[in-house]
């Protein structure tokens, strides 16, 4: 008796971050070979691999940044340093074999659709093509250092660099430091610089909401109880998870529900703060929550340091010596750390995208990008993504979404292996009743109060935040209903 199933399609993954990864394990789990992941660094990571800063760690406890189906009982803090989640990516990798799978040093360049094959056609960073059935993009949000668009930022004589660029050749002690931006990074690196820097300066747009980060040692008892008996993890972990979803309903439901968190925040800062001044500079001026809210319990310390100085007066340019801000003081620095942030709203940039009729992506996207359930787009057959438009969370775990949207996928996947069908393109109608309802779910929401955050493109979309509670969006990606796409 012949089996009716096809071969399984050729996948092509994009970047070996916590969601190409997760992917390829799906596939090697469900005995699916046929897959390639293309990475432009020459070592897995994504994120992790990129920011090594220092004091990069998680912002979501170590047991639910993580893949439920890959557990680890040895995290050594509740909240993961960088170096501690590459070893566990590293590790997962290695486990699952997957390293053979890897084309480590290959970007990919350009895909576009062969209508006539039904196949994407790679063009990769190193002059070859690769063609597969499916395409799979997993380059994530936080992977394109956006520097400040600031006259003179060529012309300082000392060392400037992004923080995701780290460059751990520069000593900082009994250096003048200047550190623009105030973002995620920023609230890691200045505790960690500010004692042994001779001074720094750091020069704020707008001030973050910080609350204090309830991290520890886990103790070596509380590792043997996860490792021999993983239900007493799982708990853990269930707990968290639900800890933090119910975070939602002040993002997305009430507001007034933030004011507990509010209040946390007024305490942490008049404690660790004595100068009215100072509090003053560090108090923000839009909703909590319309911006990402910080986790620390030294940033408001490091900042009321005396070798510490909080510049609130814009940058106006950056001259060979320092930095000079609008009130035409110019202060003298020995290093530049720019702490600015990702182009987050500017998903698969630089690769380009090619679907039916010589449809570009880009083009498709000129009014902000959008796709059905953050994961496939109407005209591009085949194609789907993970942590793509609207994915993003602010008060959960990503690794939660990912493995939603790897479920997704692999129904996909396992759709087109099964049948007659070669082709899975989201209808248009369900795309654009999809986004709808979302973006009007958005206006509100929190992240609509009025302030300016990388959620927002420059046309003013939030093209970033899942307006909803994640077990909903793994309820929507449970299973791929066919009736939602053109099949041929």
């Amino acid at each position: 008796m012949t089996s009716s199933r096809r071969p399984a399609p050729a996948v092509a993954i994009v970047g070996a971050g916590f969601g190409g990864i997760g992917l390829a394990i799906r596939l090697r789990r469900a005995g699916i070979g046929s897959f390639t992941i293309f990475e432009r660094a020459a070592s897995i990571g994504g994120t992790w691999r990129e920011n090594t800063y220092p004091g990069a760690a998680c912002d979501i406890p170590s047991h639910l940044y993580s893949f439920s189906f890959e557990q680890n009982p040895t995290w050594n803090r509740a909240y993961a340093g960088q170096a501690e989640i590459l070893r566990y990516l590293q590790s997962c990798v290695d486990k699952y074999g997957l390293r053979e799978h890897i084309r480590f040093g290959t970007g990919v360049s350009s895909a576009r659709f062969d209508e006539r094959r039904n196949l994407w056609v790679l063009d990769l960073s190193d002059g070859g093509t690769f063609e597969a059935t499916v395409l799979v993009t997993a380059c994530g949000l936080l992977n394109r250092p956006q520097l400040p668009n600031v006259p003179g930022r060529e012309a300082f004589g000392g060392p400037a660099f992004h923080s995701a660029r780290w460059r751990h050749d520069v000593d900082l002690t009994a250096k003048r430091v200047g550190v623009i931006g105030t973002g995620a990074s920023a609230v890691q690196i200045v505790p960690e610089i500010a004692p042994r820097a001779a001074s720094l300066v750091l020069f704020q747009r707008s001030a973050p909401y910080v609350i204090p980060k309830a991290d520890r040692d886990y103790r070596a008892f509380e590792k043997t109880l996860f490792r021999r008996l993983p239900f007493v993890q799982h708990i853990n972990r269930a707990l968290t998870y639900a800890a933090h979803e119910v975070r939602f309903v002040a993002f997305g439901y009430s507001r007034a529900a933030m004011k507990p968190s509010r209040r946390i925040f007024e305490r942490l800062l008049e404690r660790q703060v004595a100068d009215p001044e100072l509090r003053r500079k560090l108090t923000p001026d839009y909703e909590m929550g319309c911006k990402r809210i910080m986790i620390s319990n030294d940033y408001y310390r490091a900042l009321a340091r005396e070798n510490v100085e909080v510049v609130t007066d814009p940058v106006e340019r950056i001259t060979p010596a320092g930095v000079v801000t609008r009130d035409g003081r110019e202060r003298p620095f020995d290093a530049l750390v720019y702490a600015t942030g990702f182009a987050a709203t500017e998903f698969l940039v630089p690769m380009r995208v090619t679907g039916r009729n010589g449809a570009a992506l880009d083009d498709a996207w000129r009014g902000g990008a959008e796709a059905y359930l953050g994961i496939a787009v109407s005209g591009f057959p085949n194609f789907f993504m993970l942590y793509g438009p609207n994915t993003n969370l602010g008060h959960n775990s990503i690794i939660f979404m990912l493995e939603a949207q790897i479920a997704y996928v692999m129904d996909a996947i396992e759709t087109l292996a099964r049948g007659k069908r070669v082709r899975l393109d989201v209808r248009p109608e369900v795309q654009a009743a999809f986004n709808r309802r979302l973006q009007k779910r958005l206006t509100t929401s929190v992240w609509a109060a009025g302030c300016t955050s990388w959620y927002v493109d420059a046309a003013g979309k939030n093209t970033v935040n899942w307006p909803g509670f994640t077990f909903d969006y793994r309820l929507r990606t449970s299973k791929l209903n066919l009736r939602d796409y053109a099949l041929s």
